[in-house]
């Protein structure tokens, strides 16, 4: 996303009272993103660069007072409503430091140490490459699922309207209108994040979304809620808003059947959605579910409406259901790795083409 949007989207995001995490390389904006949304909401920007701090330093020092021991406020704390917390560098700080985080990004608060109503709280972070000097790569779900991601990319006509603000030489902007692509040599931001819905991160959705009008929501509402629910359950979430075609309920077109005649009508697009929301599915299952399949032989159901899916859907993305398949067999122990390999076992046999398993 370019600056702009970043800025507009992050604003939105601590309005309601949730967090913005901004990914982006080294001198793309990150901090003068924070900068800006300050000065123009009349707040005190608050940096906090964590990776060069110790639990201490964000919890305060600790205290008698009486019989107990308490903690002294860290000298950052605020006082008053009209701040920004800028956490930089989350994922170069170290496991210590992000577990203290937390109770901040959970409850606004740090021991007895309790934020102003009014404070915002945002993010940052490089992209996890190797180019970082990064502590280790952050995988907590729970952790990341704090925080709406943005993704900052540096844009030239963005970077033009600011130099023009900031009075930056011709010779220098001049330059960068005639040869854009030397306005930086990263473009590309990878997270390598794999962002699931989760009844928290709805919740923070409808809370966003409540501060954005039709107009926002249309122009945006895809990158909000890919930010903090996934791209699968956001394109999803955008299709439903937009009385798109409703895909079919994966339980019921494996085991059942149902509305495999509905799929022929579904465009490319909505049949890769589909393809994505089957794999959500076989995910999901629990044991118990397992079993119960296994006991009913259902798999040789979802067998056979899967090879009726194969005629229907992009060879490609009949791919990525064995793909997955054989994913979740490496993945997992025990059933649940007894159950992946009976039913991609299963529907090799019922596809009955040997290049359908070489494609995995």
């Amino acid at each position: 996303m370019k600056p702009s949007t970043v800025k507009y989207l992050s604003k939105k995001i601590m309005q309601a009272h949730e967090v913005p995490l901004i990914w982006g390389h080294f001198g793309t904006g990150k901090t003068d993103i924070a900068r800006e949304i300050a000065q123009e909401t009349n707040r005190e920007l608050i940096i906090l660069i964590i990776s060069q701090m110790e639990p201490g330093d964000l919890i305060g020092l600790p205290s008698k007072s009486s019989e107990k021991t308490v903690f002294l406020k860290p000298d950052w704390w605020p006082e008053k409503d009209n701040v920004i917390i800028m956490i930089d560098e989350v994922n170069r700080a170290h496991r210590s430091i992000r577990n203290a985080i937390m109770q901040l990004l959970i409850d606004r608060r740090i021991h007895n140490h309790i934020l102003p109503n009014g404070a915002w709280i945002m993010g940052a972070a490089n992209p996890p490459d190797e180019e970082y000097d990064q502590v280790d790569l952050i995988t907590d779900p729970a952790f990341m699922s704090r925080f709406f991601h943005l993704e900052l990319s540096p844009d030239v006509n963005d970077w033009l309207d600011w130099s023009k603000e900031m009075g930056i030489v011709d010779r220098i902007t001049s330059f960068i209108k005639e040869y854009p692509e030397y306005l930086s040599s990263d473009n590309m931001v990878s997270m390598r994040l794999n962002l699931r819905p989760s009844p928290r991160s709805w919740y923070k959705l409808a809370n966003v979304l409540s501060y954005m009008t039709e107009e926002d929501i249309k122009s945006y509402g895809y990158v909000i809620a890919a930010s903090i629910v996934g791209s699968e359950a956001a394109r999803t979430f955008i299709s439903f808003l937009e009385n798109k075609v409703e895909l079919p309920n994966p339980k019921e077109l494996l085991l059942q059947g149902k509305n495999l005649d509905k799929v022929k009508k579904l465009t490319n697009e909505e049949k890769i959605s589909l393809i994505l929301r089957i794999n959500t599915y076989f995910e999901s299952l629990q044991e118990e579910d397992m079993m119960q399949i296994l006991n009913n032989t259902d798999q040789k159901a979802i067998a056979e409406n899967i090879k009726r899916l194969s005629e229907i859907v992009p060879k490609d993305a009949l791919f990525s259901i064995l793909r997955f398949l054989n994913e979740m067999i490496e993945k997992n122990k025990g059933l649940k790795k007894a159950f992946y390999d009976k039913l991609l076992e299963e529907i090799a046999i019922t596809l009955g083409d040997s290049s359908w398993m070489e494609g995995i």
